[in-house]
């Protein structure tokens, strides 16, 4: 009984390695190709479960899924004999299994080599008809149009379909980028200059007009003190005057007090003079009748 389960388990084993070899499955995300002795027989295989002949075909798998063929940045010349760099991509995938294997061993190595190329070729074909600032501001999505045609018709050879090309980023030389700069910064420096040479020109005019309206208010200022004080002192010589005329005794007696005031008026002044002098008219006759008072040089009050 043992026996007849051992026989039974071999025999399944050798019914499913037969139907192993016989049956092969391909997703819908690849390409297949049957070879008989290493020749192809069937490069339009359709997605799912297919047979072949055992010990005779084999099956080789290809990734049919959109593939990114990202460049490392390279130098173009435009046509003002600048460089730019450029850092682009591709966008493909497998169309022709037959012709991608025969042409490119099936190897995407290889199809990368020569997408890279043909990518390279293109675009310092494109670069070399346009000036930098084509390239930056206006013309790059019509560059990128040009080389997927471009590289589409030479991709169809390969059995490679050429999706997508993009330009991911354009610079100036680091070069060329330094000295722009370098530029640009001396010209903002000119032009802070130029502002501060502005600024400095008006300040030293408001400054020059402020200073002769100054001097014209100081001018009038002085003036018109000048005449109040002129119009004051007229005034109080009138007044003086008018005084004077009504009574000339009061007036004399007040000017002798005014000298006699500015005469004493520190306890350090010593004077030397005969007591009996018409300065002192006052101190003897109260009336004051007869002095002279035009002896002396009192000081008229402020």
């Amino acid at each position: 009984m043992k026996s007849k389960s051992t026989v039974f388990l071999i025999l399944a084993g050798i019914i499913a390695a037969g139907l192993f070899s016989v049956f092969y499955y391909v997703d819908e995300r690849e390409r297949a190709i049957k070879f008989k002795f290493g020749e192809i027989v069937d490069s339009d295989i359709q997605p799912g479960l297919n047979w072949k002949m055992p010990f005779i075909n084999n099956i080789r798998y290809f990734d049919a899924r959109v593939q990114t063929m990202d460049a490392d940045p390279e130098l173009y010349l435009t046509a003002e004999k600048k460089n730019l760099v450029v850092d682009s991509f591709v966008k493909w995938r497998i169309d022709d299994v037959y012709e991608y294997y025969t042409r490119l061993g099936g190897l995407m190595s290889n199809a990368r080599s020569r997408l890279s190329q043909r990518v390279n070729d293109s675009l310092r074909q494109e670069f070399g008809k346009r000036s930098v600032q084509d390239v930056i501001s206006g013309d790059r999505a019509q560059i990128m149009e040009v080389v997927r045609k471009a590289m589409e018709e030479e991709a169809k050879l390969m059995g490679i379909e050429v999706i997508d090309v993009r330009l991911k980023r354009v610079d100036l030389d680091p070069a060329i980028s330094e000295r722009v700069y370098d530029r640009m910064q001396a010209e903002r420096q000119r032009v802070a200059k130029e502002l501060r040479a502005q600024g400095e020109e008006e300040a030293e005019k408001i400054r020059a007009d402020a200073d002769r309206q100054r001097e014209i208010m100081l001018a009038n200022a002085n003036r018109d003190a000048e005449r109040i004080r002129g119009e004051g002192d007229a005034t109080a010589t009138a007044t003086y005057a008018e005084a004077f005329g009504k009574d000339r005794e009061f007036y004399n007696l007040y000017r002798s007090l005014n000298a006699y005031r500015n005469t004493f008026n520190s306890k350090d002044d010593l004077m030397v003079i005969d007591p009996s002098s018409e300065f002192f008219k006052f101190f003897k006759q109260p009336s004051g009748s007869g002095i002279a008072t035009d002896q002396v040089s009192p000081s008229l009050p402020n």
